[in-house]
Formats: structure tokens, sequence, C-alpha cells
């Protein structure tokens, strides 16, 4: 469906006497008079809706309005819902970190991970820490070890200024394990198949 913006003339709000019509189907129909054009959108049950006020005649489409404007409002939702999952989390750490607050941090990261963001782990140097850029990388490589069952760095780490950054990004799920039958068919572990013998594993002897 051709992209229409949100301020249009519908139906009745539409006061010049010709137009050139856009069928339902996107044909082209021709210039007509508005009247006309309101006659048909009113037997065809749909509005008729003003796309290109700028032209000469204006081009006006045959459309249903309400499930078109329900359509874009999910569109501009889902827009919305993406736009959100592909921000970049940021969390910091210090050179001299502890151990709890190394799990406290790395929980988050693992938490923004889980929900799909990527997340830019940050170490930040003082003074002359800045001269011993490998206890930086030491943290990193512990951050990405300790979560490398959900996320993975998407390149080395670098320095920037007195910061050292890395990207962390989330794993893409698993695909489901698939086993192959007698008869060639390919199935999910775990997934019982109509027809075939279920076996019971013989009770283990506790000594």
């Amino acid at each position: 469906m051709m992209n229409i913006a949100k301020e249009h003339k519908v139906n009745e709000q539409i006061r010049v006497r010709q137009i050139r019509l856009i069928g339902a189907e996107g044909e082209q129909v021709g210039i007509i008079d508005t009247r006309d054009a309101m006659t048909m959108a009113r037997e065809a049950g749909m509005d008729l809706v003003m796309v290109s006020p700028q032209a000469v005649p204006p081009v006006c489409r045959l459309l249903d309005y309400g499930r078109f404007r329900f359509e874009q409002q999910q569109n501009e939702k889902e827009n919305r819902k993406r736009a959100r999952a592909q921000e970049v989390k940021a969390i910091k750490f210090r050179v001299k970190i502890d151990s709890h607050d190394f799990e406290t941090k790395t929980g988050h990261v693992r938490r923004f991970l889980e929900e799909g963001h990527k997340v830019k782990v940050t170490i930040m140097f003082r003074g002359r820490e800045r001269t011993h850029p490998e206890l930086g990388e030491r943290i990193l490589t512990r951050v990405s070890e300790t979560l490398a069952d959900i996320g993975a760095p998407e390149s080395m780490p670098s320095m920037m200024g007195m910061d050292m950054n890395m990207i962390m990004a989330p794993k893409a799920a698993p695909m489901p394990r698939k086993e192959r039958t007698e008869d060639g068919l390919d199935i999910e572990a775990g997934v019982s198949v109509p027809g075939t013998p279920v076996t019971t594993p013989e009770p283990t002897a506790t000594v």
C-alpha cells in the first residue's frame, strides 16, 4: 500500500471538482468528477482518500481508511519496537574492580543481552592505569568468557581516550536439534512421532 501522510483529506473533506482516481487494487481509473468518485467509494463500501494533494488534478484513492490507519499504527509500533531492540546499552567497569562488583555488572550485561540488546562494555582507566592496557583487556576477556553462553564480542577491544571499549552482541537462539527416523524424516529431539514405539529406560539399581 502506498505511503499516505497522516494529515490528509477523506471523503467529504475533498472539495476540488475533479480528481485523478486510483482504484482499490491500484488500477488507474483516470480523471473523473469528485462526486462520481464519492459515489464509487460508497458503492464499494470504501473511502475516498486524497493521497497527492499537490498534483494537478489531486490524486485520490479508494481504500478502507479505518483498516489502513490501523495497519499504519501497527507498523509504527513494530518499527519503534525494533528500534528499541537495536539499542546499544552501556556498562562501565573500573580496572580495580572487586569480585562482587564484577558479578553485579556482568549480570546487567547478561540481562541486556537476554533482551536482545547489544552492550558496549567500557573499561575506565585512571591516571597511570592507562600505561597497562593489558589489565583492561584481561577484564574484557573475563566478561566475554563469563557470558559466552549468551553473547560474543563483535570485535577486539579498542582504546578511545582514557577508555577501552568492546561491543558484546547477543547470540542467535539455537535451532532445535533434529533426529532422523528410520523412514528418513527429520524430527525435533524430544518430540514423539505417531506410530513409533515409546521405549522406557531400564531402572537403575541404587547401590
